[in-house]
């Protein structure tokens, strides 16, 4: 079946009854499960080894140095679901648009995407021009048996404000101005990634993803009323797209407390909530129907080991009421987070919350 075509349920797998998968579902689990965002990465210094002299982009088109990396954080810390390495730029990078990843910037687009004209960089993708991928998730899948893999895309509207900026930025001032000065063309530059994003998703989904979680991670520059009516009907299609797989699909962005409830509307399964918010608090934004996932500090883990506990117990004692709650940093590993911090945290959370 090709990423386009429309999607059926999978079939339940080696994952479906791991605590991961349960707590997405809303079920009871053995313990809380907990992964990480860039769990493989620069804290680790087998990452770094393995990653040394290959530019970021070539990595992730290694299906054999991908599986390396992706397995990295499951052998070293014992997390609950591994996540698929990869970038959110590469499904742009895939179909042509001519970018780079460079080292302390970050994504840097060649033509940025100002006119309609421009949108012509956007074509459809297809497996064929992310085959790699395909066989990197069946070389992790043999791998890791019962532990599930997680693959993941970036959003609608955190791949158009690096595509309309030109790269990183603080104000979206380039983004915003289309979405307010030039709405239909913003919206169709967001239609035409969400397209892109189902295809990369599916992608992943039928090479053996047991979920996928979809990276908003700019969508916190936003007011509710802006995202209502310019970036949830985007991600609302990628989900929708998706649905008939019946793998859990979370979404996730930094900064969205005033959002969590539209997020939630845009139809994932799991919410992401960044530190900023309590889960007891966010789970009144969110509503019923929905787990959660989050949502330590990530720089609590710079603190002695007492100190990283009693932050975790306030996490889980926040987490107690919800249907299903998988535990997360509130963002992303820092990359001089040290390994064995995050190691004892896994350890901690499972024993901690062991039914």
């Amino acid at each position: 079946m090709s990423a386009n075509d429309a999607p059926r349920a999978q079939q339940p797998s080696a994952t479906y009854e791991s605590a991961f998968l349960k707590a997405c579902r809303r079920e009871p689990v053995p313990h809380t499960p907990v992964w990480f965002m860039r769990q493989a990465g620069r804290s680790l210094p087998e990452y770094r080894k393995v990653r040394e002299g290959i530019p970021m982009l070539e990595s992730c088109m290694r299906p054999e140095l991908v599986t390396e990396i992706t397995l990295q954080p499951v052998r070293r810390h014992d997390v609950d679901a591994a996540i698929y390495f990869s970038d959110i730029v590469v499904p742009l990078k895939a179909i042509g648009v001519d970018l780079d990843i460079k080292p302390g910037v970050g994504p840097v687009v060649e033509r940025p995407i100002r006119t309609r004209a421009d949108l012509a960089q956007l074509r459809d993708l297809t497996p064929e021009d992310v085959s790699y991928v395909t066989e990197a998730i069946g070389l992790l899948t043999r791998e890791l048996g019962a532990t599930p893999l997680i693959g993941f895309a970036g959003a609608p509207f955190t791949l158009a404000s690096y595509l309309v900026e030109g790269g990183p930025s603080r104000t979206y001032e380039n983004a915003k101005a289309m979405m307010y000065g030039d709405p239909e063309l913003w919206a169709d530059l967001l239609d035409r990634l969400a397209d892109i994003t189902t295809a990369f998703l599916k992608v992943q989904i039928e090479a053996g993803a047991s979920a996928v979680q979809l990276f908003d991670s700019w969508a916190g520059a936003l007011a509710p009323v802006d995202y209502r009516r310019s970036v949830l009907p985007a991600s609302a299609k990628v989900f929708e797209a998706v649905a008939g797989y019946g793998v859990p699909r979370i979404h996730f962005g930094v900064g969205t407390g005033e959002l969590l409830g539209l997020m939630g509307e845009a139809g994932a399964d799991v919410v992401g909530v960044d530190w900023r918010v309590p889960l007891d608090e966010a789970v009144r934004r969110v509503g019923p129907g929905k787990a959660l996932q989050g949502n330590l500090d990530p720089t609590v883990l710079f603190a002695p080991t007492e100190a990283v506990e009693a932050k975790t117990r306030e996490v889980l004692e926040a987490a107690a009421g919800l249907e299903g709650h998988v535990f997360n940093l509130g963002h992303g590993v820092m990359p001089s987070t040290g390994p064995d911090a995050l190691t004892r945290l896994v350890e901690y959370v499972h024993t901690h919350t062991a039914r």
